[in-house]
This record gives C-alpha cells, sequence and structure tokens, in this order.
C-alpha cells in the first residue's frame, strides 16, 4: 500500500519507506505521520523492503525488527551491503527494549533506534532530524557534482581557446608559439597592475584569441610576402572587427573580447578599428599593445631578424604616447628588470 501528502517546509517531501509485517503496525505509522508532508511507501516483509528500497531509494526506512522469514537486522546488513542503497538512513523500531537488541541494531547498520510502544511526538523528531540530515547530505552531494562538472567545463572551454590560438598560430607560421608567450606575458603584467583574479582570467582567454579575426583574411593577403596594397591593408584591418563578430555570440568569451577588438587601438587615437584614444582603449587592450610590440620584435621573421632586447626596449620607449600608455609602458619597464 502506498500513500502521498502534502508537501511541508520540515519534510521537503522526503519519501519514508514503512516495513511491518503487521497490518496495525503500518497504520499506526501512517496515522502518526499523516500529514507530516511525506511520500509513504509500504513493505510487508524484508525481500520486498529491499526490492523497494533499490527501486524507489528513499530518504529514510523506518524498519521493525520481529518479521517472519528475515527479521529486521538482517534486512539492515543487507541494505548496507548493497552499494546502490546502503546509504540510505534506517530507524529500527521494535519492542525490544534491551541494551543488546540496540548494539544489535547498531552493529546491523542501523542510524537509530525507537522503541515499541513510542510516543509519536518523538517519532516524528527523530524521523525530521534524520530526513533533514540526509537531505542536506544530498544537496552537498549534488552542489559537489555540479562544481565537479563546471570545473570540467572550463577546463573544455580552455582546451578549445588553447586549441583555436595554436591553429592560429600554425595558419600565421611566421608566430608559431606567438599568442602563448603574448598571454603568459600579458598575464604578468596584469598582476603587476593589480587585477584581480577574474579580469586576468578573461585578459589571459582575449590575449590567446587576440589575432582569431584573422581566420576571415585571405590567406593571399595574410602570407602575401611583399608589402600590402591599400585596399589589402583595408582588409587586414578589418580582422579586429572580425574577430568580435565571430567571438561576441559566445557568451562566456565576451568579457574577453577587449583584447582581440581592440588590440590595433593606439593611445594617440590613430589606431583601428574604431579610433579610441587614451583611457577610451580598455585596460587589458593598453597592457596587451606593449607586451604584442615587445614579442614581435624580439622573434625572428622571416623578413628580419629579432631585435636585441636593448633595442626593443628603445622602441617601446619612443613609443610612449604614441602607440602605447604612457603608465603601462612604465610598468613594463618594472615588470622586465
Amino acid at each position: 500500500m502506498d500513500s502521498s501528502y502534502s508537501h511541508t517546509a520540515g519534510s521537503l517531501g522526503s519519501t519514508v519507506l514503512i516495513v511491518d509485517d503487521e497490518s496495525v503496525g503500518r497504520e499506526t505509522l501512517q496515522s502518526i505521520l499523516e500529514g507530516e508532508g511525506y511520500h509513504l511507501v509500504m513493505a510487508e516483509n524484508g525481500p520486498q523492503a529491499i526490492e523497494k528500497a533499490k527501486r524507489l531509494l528513499p530518504d529514510v526506512i523506518l524498519l521493525d525488527v520481529m518479521m517472519p522469514g528475515m527479521t529486521g537486522f538482517e534486512v539492515c546488513q543487507r541494505i548496507r551491503s548493497d552499494p546502490e542503497i546502503a546509504e540510505i538512513p534506517i530507524i529500527v523500531l521494535t519492542a525490544l527494549d534491551d541494551r543488546e537488541s540496540l548494539l544489535t541494531a547498531l552493529k546491523a547498520g542501523a542510524d537509530d533506534f525507537i522503541s515499541k510502544p513510542f510516543d509519536r511526538y518523538e517519532l516524528r523528531a527523530r524521523l525530521l532530524g534524520i530526513t533533514r540530515l540526509n537531505r542536506y547530505k544530498k544537496l552537498i552531494e549534488e552542489r559537489t557534482k555540479l562544481e565537479e562538472a563546471n570545473a570540467q567545463l572550463l577546463a573544455a572551454y580552455e582546451a578549445t581557446i588553447e586549441g583555436w590560438s595554436h591553429a592560429m598560430d600554425l595558419r600565421d607560421r611566421e608566430t608559431e608559439g606567438h599568442s602563448r608567450r603574448v598571454a603568459e606575458l600579458t598575464v604578468e603584467l596584469a598582476q603587476a597592475l593589480g587585477l584581480n583574479a577574474e579580469e586576468i582570467v578573461h585578459l589571459r582567454r582575449g590575449a590567446l584569441l587576440h589575432d582569431m579575426g584573422k581566420l576571415g583574411i585571405p590567406d593571399s593577403i595574410l602570407h602575401k610576402p611583399a608589402a600590402l596594397t591599400d585596399e589589402e591593408w583595408s582588409i587586414m584591418r578589418q580582422h579586429p572587427q572580425l574577430a568580435y563578430d565571430m567571438l561576441h555570440p559566445i557568451e562566456y568569451l565576451r568579457p574577453a573580447l577587449d583584447i582581440p577588438y581592440s588590440h590595433h587601438e593606439k593611445w594617440d587615437g590613430t589606431g583601428y578599428p574604431r579610433g579610441l584614444k587614451g583611457e577610451e582603449i580598455p585596460v587589458a587592450a593598453r597592457l596587451f599593445a606593449v607586451i604584442d610590440v615587445w614579442d614581435a620584435l624580439t622573434s625572428d621573421r622571416p623578413y628580419r631578424p629579432a631585435w636585441s632586447e636593448a633595442e626593443a626596449l628603445n622602441y617601446i620607449r619612443e613609443q610612449s604616447g604614441r602607440h602605447l600608455d604612457p603608465r603601462v609602458v612604465e610598468l613594463f619597464f618594472k615588470v622586465v628588470k
């Protein structure tokens, strides 16, 4: 016999499996718990109790001890030995009111022990305590699983970003490893500036994806060995806007767009695509710009060898207040020292 009752704040709709071979015992428990918000399920013997426990996974089991065929102690032991249902809380109910029975119940795996005839208020209180604890445990387990799932999802996101970044470097060929290097150095500069951890996560993603828009630039322009024509430069300068168009629909990457969209803006307002000036340029893009120039100058390219560090530092100093934010340049010199 199964019976459902209205939900209450105390029981939170918990399922209670009542196991008693006598109908009077089952009906007594039903009358005591009626109106308390529990979903009550009945079992008349041990095998039936185990079957319903495995099928329904109740929040708690009220288990009579004195049953023919399989005693409550044996049922308790069987439940505790089955990994699928071993964690279900069990309250043993028995007319045996002696220390040995109590110890036997606890050894069998019972969580609580109530002697018959029992006080209805005590039973309700004990049951409420057990169901609350079990509910809290389940909530903690669900939260842990959710946190693990989120961590796995974030790891997948990061792996995807790393893959995109590597693919872009391979396509450009001249700049293999560039995206990872500039990302690491930009993070270092951001930490020195005092950006918080969340800001740095987005900044690193943006640095890795800074040239994402070049996926939309034809190979004939991207790999052209000679100087670009004005028309070709016009197409090349579209790559920050292309990056924005590609990445903005991806919600978790929107906070990382400052670098892909604005890394070619210049402090004096002569950059592109929007001609931003000074502090109109997002701070992440201003930090990245210095690192991007540094890495480009100190790396070998097919059309020129790498500059010396001294030459690159002199150039960066010259670009302070023109291409680059003067405060970021000063910070960069402190960091590189």
